[in-house]
């Protein structure tokens, strides 16, 4: 059951990505095979080292009442697209975009559970 669960997750995250690079000038997908891995790579970076920088920059969190988790999730984005060909995001500025884009998305997909 649960690796279905991730699997689904997975697929979702890969067609959010690929929504996401649609809309956003400045992050592109070339095609479903670096979507998934995208999506793929994406989960392992922030199982791993998402809670590291978070931990570390904690104290700039508190003092931006949450805002800069923002920043860390774009920061996520970027090192995705720079372990997977085929995902670009071209600057911080794009990143940061479809990084909000995919919080506000994947929190619309779980309120409709």
């Amino acid at each position: 059951m649960l690796v279905w669960f991730l699997l689904v997750r997975v697929l979702l995250t890969a067609l959010l990505l690929v929504l996401i690079a649609n809309f956003v000038p400045g992050i592109r997908i070339n095609g479903a095979g670096p979507a998934i891995v995208g999506a793929l790579v994406l989960a392992l970076v922030n199982t791993f080292v998402r809670p590291f920088l978070i931990l570390l920059t904690l104290p700039l969190t508190i003092v931006t009442l949450g805002l800069f988790l923002f920043v860390i999730n774009a920061v996520m984005l970027m090192l995705t697209a720079r372990l997977v060909r085929g995902f670009i995001v071209e600057s911080f500025g794009s990143a940061l975009l479809g990084s909000l884009l995919m919080s506000l998305l994947h929190l619309l997909l779980g309120s409709l559970r």
